[in-house]
C-alpha cells in the first residue's frame, strides 16, 4: 500500500488505513512500537499485541494460501543456514 507522509506541527505523520487499524485492534490514544529494520524500513506494531486476534487472522488466510508438499520441499532446498 502506498501511503503519504503529511506535516503535523513540527513533525511528520503517517495515516494508518482503517483496515490495518481494525486488524491490529488499535484505537486513538493507543501506543504503538516503532522500530527501524535492517533493510532501512520502519516496522510499526501495536504495543499490546493481541495473540488471539493474530491467530484468527492466520486461520482466515490458511485456506487461501495452502502450502503443498512441493512448496515445502522447494523452501527447504533453498534454505540457507
Amino acid at each position: 500500500m502506498d501511503l503519504q507522509i503529511a506535516k503535523w506541527g513540527n513533525s511528520l505523520a503517517l495515516r494508518i488505513p482503517a483496515d490495518y487499524v481494525r486488524r491490529l485492534g488499535i484505537k486513538e490514544g493507543d501506543h504503538v512500537q516503532a522500530d527501524l529494520t535492517a533493510d532501512g524500513g520502519i516496522s510499526i506494531r501495536a504495543a499490546k499485541w493481541d495473540r488471539a486476534a493474530f491467530v484468527r487472522e492466520l486461520e482466515k488466510m490458511h485456506d487461501t494460501m495452502p502450502v503443498t508438499e512441493s512448496v515445502i520441499e522447494e523452501l527447504r532446498r533453498g534454505a540457507r543456514y
